[in-house]
């Protein structure tokens, strides 16, 4: 598939604006907070450069939207979404196009009429749908609509994302977030004894766009001794693993895109790394805005 060539100048009064944006930013509470404060903020930067770009169309992707609601222990509703938070930017300008997509029924439908109700101009659609899918829709609509440029955000359940999907982006005018299950997902497939099953490697291959040899040679070592009754090999699990996987993920990122930023580290209680979030682009400005938005977190 032909790949559009995403070049483009950013004036300096575009990335200054976007700069202003980001001072004296406080990130805090649930990880659900802190992703949207990131996406949030950066979306704002972004649209500031992009108001500076007359002739460029935007469009806001969300792989797992939700509701569009954020519900507390009791089931009631207590705070917006990203995607409710996203539609309500309107300066210096909102996204030409909000592209939502859902695959819980229930949520999607939620999400339509909290659309309807508070955004009934906006050129949003909620799809149903595996993102998967629309990832790969979204790149083909790229590479035919050259005036267009995406902010996208993926944030799975768990390990749904293929790297099939973020590999047909290559080359094409996207800025991408996604948050990757490393502590969660990939590194408790990865088991300490090295006997994983057909199915788990299947979903690690799908997932890191590695094979089975690749993964083997990246996370285990296995030391072969002779003894007196014959050759016997130990399988070692490599240490710091959670951490390698999101050093990995962001090397696999490098090969689709130009830049990938620092990450921001979810962390649990005990100050395990449950999951890496990034992002990556082929704009050199952007990666610089990506870690301003998630610099101000580490020194909080």
């Amino acid at each position: 598939m032909p790949h559009v060539e995403t070049s483009f100048t950013i004036s300096r009064e575009g990335l200054d604006l976007s700069k202003q944006l980001l001072m004296d930013q406080q990130f805090g509470g649930s990880w659900t907070d802190q992703k949207m404060r990131i996406v949030v903020d950066y979306a704002r930067a972004y649209l500031t450069i992009m108001a500076t770009l007359p002739w460029v169309k935007t469009i806001y992707f969300d792989g797992f939207a939700g509701s569009g609601v954020i519900k507390g222990e009791d089931g009631e509703a207590v705070k917006k979404g990203t995607a409710l938070q996203i539609l309500e930017i309107t300066s210096p300008k909102p996204f030409d196009l909000y592209y939502f997509v859902e695959l819980n029924e229930a949520h999607k439908c939620t999400l339509e009429n909290q659309i309807k109700e508070n955004h009934p101009g906006r050129k949003a659609y909620v799809i149903k749908d595996d993102c998967n899918n629309k990832l790969k829709a979204l790149a083909d609509y790229l590479t035919k609509n050259r005036t267009y440029r995406a902010l996208s955000f993926i944030d799975p359940y768990g390990m749904d994302v293929k790297w099939s999907s973020i590999e047909a982006l290559k080359g094409l005018g996207v800025d991408l977030w996604i948050l990757v299950p490393t502590g969660v997902g990939a590194n408790r497939l990865l088991k300490v004894d090295g006997n994983i099953s057909d199915g788990w490697y299947k979903a690690l291959e799908t997932c890191l766009g590695l094979n089975r040899a690749e993964i083997d040679k990246r996370f285990y070592r296995r030391t072969t001794t002779h003894t007196l009754f014959g050759a016997e090999t130990t399988v070692t699990k490599e240490k710091e693993t959670v951490q390698k996987l999101g050093d990995l993920y962001a090397e696999r990122l490098g090969e689709v895109f130009k830049y990938v930023s620092e990450p921001f580290l979810l962390k649990n209680s005990m100050n395990s790394i449950m999951y890496h979030f990034m992002m990556a682009t082929n704009n050199a400005a952007g990666v610089k805005i990506a870690n301003d938005v998630i610099k101000p977190k580490y020194e909080a």
